[in-house]
C-alpha cells in the first residue's frame, strides 16, 4: 500500500519541488505535480503514468480547490501534501513597499494556508495525511536583508506548529522543513526580487549584500535532490518529525539560536519569574 500513496506537490515547475516530484515518483509514489506554468512543470518532471500535472497559483484558493479536485479526480485521495511553492524579496524593510511585502506573504504564508484548506477535507475524511512546509532557516533566524522572507517563514512556522495540534486527532501528521542554504533557483531573478524603494542611509550595504547574493547564487553547498531523497524517508516514518533541520549550516544557525534564547533565558531569569501577584 505504501507504493500507493499520493503526493500533492506544490511550485514543481523548477528548483527543489522538481526534485522532490522525481524523488517521489522514483520511490513509487503517484505525484500530481503543480505549478503556475503546467508546461514547465511538465519539462521538468516528464512524463509518467503516475504523474498529473496542474496549473496552480498558490495565492488564489479558487485554484487550490480545484487543483485538490482534481487531485481526488484523477487519484482518489491525497497522502501527502508538500507546500514547497515559494519566492523571495531580498532587501532592507524600509526599502520594500508595502506591496512587495505583501506579496512575500501571499506566496510564501498564504498561498499554503490555501492549499492545505483545500487539502485538509479530504485527509480528515480518510483520517490520514501528512502536511510539509518547507519554510527555511530564516524561519527560525532571522537575517540582514531578509525581514520579509524572515517574517514569511516565521509565520509559517506558527501556524504549522498551531495546525499540528488541530489536525492531530483526525490521524494528520505535521512536519515544518528548514532547509540551509541548496543548490537551487530561489537566488536567480526568476525567484527573486529586489526593494523598489531606495534610501540613501541604506545604498552601501545593499550594493555589498546583492553582490554577494548574485555571487553566491549556484554556489551554495547544500544538494536539493539529496534534500528531496531524505524527505521521501522521512514521509515513511511511522513518526516523522515535527521539525527537520535540513544541512549542516542550518544546523549550526539553529544551535546557535538555542544557545542564544538559553543566554537570554538565563540572564533575565529573575526579573521574569517576579512577575506573578503576590498572592499567587
Amino acid at each position: 500500500m505504501t507504493n500507493k500513496k499520493v503526493w500533492f506537490i506544490t511550485g514543481a515547475g523548477r528548483g527543489m519541488g522538481v526534485d522532490i516530484a522525481k524523488a517521489a515518483l522514483v520511490a513509487g509514489y503517484k505525484v500530481v505535480a503543480t505549478g503556475r506554468n503546467p508546461e514547465m512543470v511538465s519539462k521538468a518532471i516528464g512524463e509518467d503514468k503516475n504523474l498529473l500535472v496542474v496549473k496552480l497559483d498558490v495565492t488564489s484558493s479558487t485554484d487550490a480547490e480545484a487543483a485538490v479536485n482534481a487531485a481526488v479526480d484523477r487519484f482518489g485521495t491525497i497522502d501527502v501534501l508538500v507546500n514547497n511553492a515559494g519566492n523571495f524579496y531580498a532587501g532592507y524593510f524600509e526599502e520594500l513597499s508595502p506591496a512587495q511585502i505583501e506579496k512575500q506573504l501571499a506566496t510564501n504564508l498564504i498561498g499554503p494556508m490555501n492549499i492545505t484548506r483545500a487539502a485538509l477535507p479530504v485527509m480528515r475524511k480518510a483520517r490520514s495525511g501528512h502536511i510539509i512546509s518547507i519554510s527555511s532557516i530564516a524561519g527560525l533566524v532571522g537575517g540582514e536583508f531578509t525581514s520579509a522572507y524572515a517574517a514569511s517563514k516565521f509565520a509559517v512556522e506558527g501556524w504549522m506548529e498551531s495546525l499540528r495540534f488541530e489536525v492531530e486527532p483526525f490521524g494528520i501528521k505535521t512536519t515544518i522543513v528548514e532547509p540551509g542554504f541548496f543548490r537551487t533557483d530561489l537566488l536567480e531573478p526568476e525567484s527573486r526580487t529586489w526593494p523598489e524603494l531606495t534610501i540613501d542611509d541604506y545604498t552601501e550595504r545593499t550594493e555589498k549584500t546583492r553582490a554577494g547574493w548574485d555571487s553566491m547564487s549556484g554556489k551554495q553547498g547544500g544538494d536539493p535532490a539529496k534534500l528531496a531523497k531524505a524527505l521521501i524517508t522521512i514521509a515513511s516514518e511511522e513518526e516523522p518529525p515535527l521539525r527537520w533541520i535540513a544541512g549542516a549550516d542550518a544546523i549550526a544557525a539553529a544551535e546557535q539560536k538555542v544557545a542564544e534564547l538559553q543566554k537570554q533565558i538565563n540572564a533575565y531569569r529573575d526579573l521574569s519569574t517576579s512577575l506573578s501577584y503576590e498572592d499567587a
